[in-house]
């Protein structure tokens, strides 16, 4: 048996014979091991789960990369068609990390009621589109059908609905600023059914967007039935968006652009990177904090054993077998506090995800609740790295057992 794990196993089991001063001492270490740990699991899951909430709501209403015509200027409409027959429609072989590519088409315009009215941006797709970010988003009716070609459903935000007074079942009039307009008709008038409400808490979005047949754009901006506005592509690894955006733009045909979500929403994702510096700074403090209070318990349990430090080094113990006897105890102080901070902490989060206790405002953190991200890796990496880190700080005042005198340790009271 190792004998410095013997004499720290002993240690251990004999805590209640400590004094009441090291005992307050020690329980305060691991106490605020536990709070450090929730603290860190929490800034770690909320702030990675803020980033990749936000990330799918921008890229549920673009994309990840979006490919447009040059001559589009960044208008919110789109301008010039795109014939759907492209060598990347609708399977990009030529670039691996796609999961889907689909195409749309955009255009402005007015929705008038009695008393009010709204600007808004209707957005057409066709049986191509992926619906999965808006089945989760969805809160009232259901998605719009566009199998059938005289389609008028749309699929319209709570935030414009709410704004305007619709309901699932009415009647949107939508007015659309013709290229040429007439004395006779200056506008586009189309009068869609709400068949589905939905609330993706990115009121930048919500306010803005209506999904509706890409069949009514077309016939309004004059174009073939297989032109589109744009293509929306989906990657398999967020990680990679710079570099496959940049392969995307080398596999497309020279006429055509690709842009990926972060280029296009730079502000919003420059404010998510400034997370990451943030769960690293208060990680780094939270480690430091704990530390010191371990520092501190182990100075306490070598002044309380000095006696015990003075018999070991008369009996043959050299410095370092003992201070690895006090390293054992001080890592045994540790894993109770990781263990009560880990039970804590995952508990308070699984409540937050499953319950959403803790809100937001949306019009600042584009998302209603905190979102929680709880990764088993980043569990059992941020553990690791306490256990490690506090170990490391703890072998600089463990040095102090090599200054004790074995004849003045044995004298000691």
């Amino acid at each position: 048996m190792n004998f410095e794990y013997f004499i720290a196993k002993r240690l251990i089991k004999g805590k209640e014979h400590k004094s009441s001063i090291s005992s307050a001492i020690i329980k305060i270490a691991i106490i605020a091991i536990a709070i450090g740990v929730i603290m860190m699991l929490i800034t770690i899951a909320t702030g990675v789960g803020l980033q990749h909430r936000i990330r799918e709501k921008v890229a549920a209403f673009n994309g990840h990369v979006l490919i447009n015509s040059y001559d589009n200027n960044n208008s919110v409409e789109s301008l010039v068609p795109i014939d759907k027959n492209q060598d990347f429609y609708p399977d990009f072989a030529d670039v691996k990390g796609i999961t889907h590519v689909q195409g749309v088409a955009t255009k402005a315009g007015v929705i008038r009621t009695e008393t009010d009215f709204e600007g808004v941006v209707i957005k057409g797709v066709s049986d191509d589109y992926n619906w999965t970010y808006f089945k989760e988003y969805l809160i009232d009716g259901e998605l719009p059908d566009f199998s059938d070609p005289k389609n008028n459903q749309i699929l319209i935000s709570s935030y414009t609905a709410n704004r305007l007074g619709f309901v699932i079942g009415d009647k949107v009039n939508t007015f659309f600023l013709k290229k040429k307009s007439t004395s006779k008709s200056p506008a586009n008038i189309r009068t869609f059914e709400i068949v589905g409400i939905y609330n993706s808490g990115f009121q930048e979005f919500d306010e803005t967007y209506i999904l509706a047949d890409i069949r009514h754009i077309q016939k309004m901006n004059k174009w073939k039935k297989g032109e589109v506005g744009s293509f929306e592509v989906f990657i398999k690894d967020f990680d990679e968006i710079d570099k496959k955006g940049g392969e995307i733009h080398a596999n497309i045909p020279s006429t055509l652009e690709a842009q990926t979500i972060a280029m296009k929403y730079g502000s919003i994702f420059e404010w998510l990177k400034l997370f990451d510096l943030n769960i690293i700074g208060i990680i780094a403090i939270i480690i430091l904090v704990a530390g010191i209070n371990m520092i501190t318990a182990l100075l306490v349990l070598i002044l309380e054993r000095t006696q015990m430090i003075g018999i070991l080094k008369s009996l043959g113990s050299d410095d370092w077998g003992i201070r690895k006897v006090f390293l054992y105890n001080a890592a045994y102080l540790i894993l109770v506090g990781l263990f009560w901070g880990n039970l804590i902490g995952i508990g308070l989060l699984l409540i937050q995800k499953h319950y959403g206790v803790i809100s937001l405002n949306p019009v600042t953190y584009h998302v209603s609740t905190a979102p929680v991200y709880i990764d088993v890796l980043h569990i059992v990496l941020l553990n690791l790295g306490t256990m490690l880190l506090c170990l490391t700080m703890l072998l600089i005042p463990s040095y102090v057992i090599s200054r004790i005198s074995p004849s003045k340790a044995i004298k000691f009271q």
